[in-house]
Parts: C-alpha cells; structure tokens; sequence
C-alpha cells in the first residue's frame, strides 16, 4: 500500500518547505514539491495542506516496564503502554531502569522494549543502572551491547545524587571505555546515559574524566540538566566545551516552584546564550517516579512522568519561548538519534517511514506513522497495545 501526503509543510527537521510524501513499505519512497505517483498498488491520499510534516520524535529515557519504589513496594510505576507514546508523537523510546535494578531487572526491560517491537514501535534500551557494578542480562555490559540489538548503551548512571553509587573518576572511565570498545566491535556508539542527581557537584566527575582519562566528554549523556538553575549553568559549560545535555520534561508543580526551569525554558535559555543547536535534546523520563525530597533527603511527595510531556515542552518552546520550529524540532529528533547512534529523527527518501502530522495551528499530531504503518489517522488512535 502507497501513502501519498500531498501539499504538506515539511521539516527534516531542517524546513523544506511544501512537499509531496510518497510512503511505501517501511521507507520513505520520495519527496519532492512536485512528486506524482503512479501505480497499481492502493493508495491512500493525506490532504496536508493544514498539517505539518515532521521526523517521528524520538524519546532518550523513557521507563518502559515502570520504576519508582523510593516509598516502598506499593510505590513502584507501572509500564508505559504503546498509546502513550503513539498519541504523544513518539516514535522511538529508549528504555532504561532507574533507582530500582533489584525489583526490576534488565529481562523485564529488553523484553517490554521487544513486545513493543511486536506492536509497532521502535525500541531500545540500555544496560546497566544507576549504581556500580553495573547490572547486566548477560552479567557483562561489553556482551549485552555487543549481541543484543536493542541495547545500545549504559544507563542511567548516577552522579551527584544521595541514590548513586558515590563512584570516582576511575570507575566511571573504566565503564565509559567499555561501552565504548563494545560499540566499536558492534557498530553502536555506546552512549553513557548519565542522571545528574541535584548535588553541588554537579557534573565535575565528567570533566575530571576528560581531564585524567582518554575519555572525552562527548561519550557521557547527561540528564536532568533543568533540575535548577545551576546545574543548567553546569549543562551550558559542559555544551560548549564539546558534549550533549538532555532536558528532563516531566516535572512536578512543586519542582517548577522550587528552582527547577522547564525544559522548554531550558531549550530557550541555551539557545539564546550561544549554545550549539545540535547539542541540546529533551527527553520525557517518561513512567519514571517524580519524588521530592527535602533538605534531608526525606521524601516528601512522588508522582510519575508522562510522555506526552515531551510533545508539550514542544509546543511550550516553539509557542511560548519563540524557539524557531526547527530548533525545537531538532531536540526531539535528529539531536537525540545522533547522541544515541540510531538512523531515526530525519525525513528522507529512502529513511525509514517515522513520521508524524501535526495540525498547523494547534502542533498536535492528527497521523502517526512508524516504520511506514498508520498508528494514528485524523486524529483516531487505531493501533493499541494487547492489553488496552
């Protein structure tokens, strides 16, 4: 079956302008302003002349088979199912475990990343956790990264958090070393998911890596580089000295009122300071545990991320903060797949068919497209998880 999207304002994240979008299989067949397509084949006519052509976003952290359980059993998050992510614009996830590697094991997460697989998504996921030595499938991160398709880092890794392992320059270099020869020997870059934690520490065990190691900063993905005001001055730095930082979406009431800046504002904030475009993302934390903690590190409240907070700090930065579209776009898209090493976050004949409509005026997505089949049309979610 051909799609054919006529007349739609298109981003590759980059605009293209107006474009007609031939889709067949799981690939792009073509685009071009003037695109006519004739076969036997049955055909499907999208009328883009309100929409908004875009990559499928594509979602850095996400905890797929749920976390939590910083308030005991009854605390712990429960899975992301496929709509949450269909009806959010997302595309592609990247699972990982979190505080819990106990309770929750590296099993459960390859096979929900694989029975999203089976349902239509695209799915990865990491190896290892927050804490040293790090948890594994196979009891060896070089191994899972190497002959598991879907593991293609280590992730999250604590620092500067009272959860953390309290690791050293040392071990965090060993770490990033393996995952980095394990990506060579599998053709995947081994990125280091790290989760910054709000100590005044902030990201200087990164830079005393890059300062006594052969381990450059780029290797390290931090996180959560919008929990406050100064840990984002930290994020800005580490930018401009050659590495990537991530926006967290999902955030609390609470947070944004003591100190947190909103990823849109993040975004906004980078960007207008200077920073590459290329080296900022945001990313949903999508089904993971919000807690707060006071001053003692008592927990005080928990709630739990949503994906579709990714979509909105969207639409927040391109309405509310002036964010020009693409730039928003990148951060969602072509940014994260290169931090990640994955061929996703770009529209191009012959690239695989992720792709999402936007309404024009509203930014929400009306048709969702993965691997070139319709998830969403008009608006109607038509593909759902087993069990919804």
């Amino acid at each position: 079956m051909i799609t054919l999207i006529n007349n739609v304002t298109t981003y590759n994240p980059d605009p293209m302008g107006q474009q007609t979008i031939a889709l067949g299989g799981e690939h792009i067949l073509g685009i071009d302003p003037d695109l006519t397509f004739t076969s036997s084949l049955q055909q499907t006519v999208i009328d883009g002349s309100t929409l908004i052509a875009v990559p499928g976003f594509v979602d850095s952290l996400v905890h797929i088979c749920g976390g939590g359980g910083e308030d005991g059993f009854a605390s712990r998050t429960p899975e992301m199912m496929l709509s949450d992510a269909i009806t959010a614009g997302i595309t592609t996830v990247v699972g990982a475990l979190g505080t819990d590697s106990i309770g929750r094991t590296h099993s459960n997460l390859l096979a929900k990343a694989k029975g999203l697989k089976e349902e239509g998504l695209n799915a990865f996921c990491y190896t290892g956790a927050y804490h040293l030595p790090a948890p594994s499938l196979t009891g060896n991160i070089e191994k899972d990264i190497m002959f598991i398709d879907e593991v293609i880092g280590v992730g999250e890794v604590a620092i500067s958090d009272h959860r953390g392992s309290q690791l050293d320059a040392k071990q965090l270099s060993e770490l990033a070393a393996h995952a980095r020869v394990a990506g060579m020997l599998s053709n995947k870059r081994g990125t280091i998911s790290i989760h910054v934690g709000p100590s005044d520490s902030h990201l200087a065990l990164l830079h005393e890596v890059a300062a006594h190691y052969d381990i450059p900063l780029n290797r390290f993905y931090p996180t959560h580089m919008n929990r406050n005001q100064q840990l984002l001055d930290a994020g800005i730095a580490f930018a401009n000295a050659g590495g990537w930082i991530d926006f967290t979406t999902s955030t609390t009431d609470y947070d944004l009122a003591h100190g947190e800046v909103s990823a849109a504002r993040a975004l906004a904030q980078c960007l207008a300071k200077g920073v590459e475009k290329t080296r900022l993302t945001m990313s949903s934390d999508g089904h993971a545990s919000l807690p707060v903690f006071d001053e003692n590190n008592h927990l005080v409240g928990l709630e739990v991320g949503h994906e579709r907070s990714l979509l909105l700090a969207f639409i927040e930065a391109v309405k509310e903060h002036k964010v020009a579209f693409a730039d928003a776009l990148r951060a969602i898209t072509s940014n994260p797949a290169n931090v990640l090493g994955i061929q996703k976050g770009t529209l191009a004949a012959g690239a695989c068919a992720d792709l999402v409509l936007l309404d024009s005026t509203s930014l929400l997505p009306r048709w969702v497209f993965v691997r070139g089949q319709c998830m969403m049309a008009d608006g109607e979610l038509i593909r759902k998880g087993r069990f919804e």
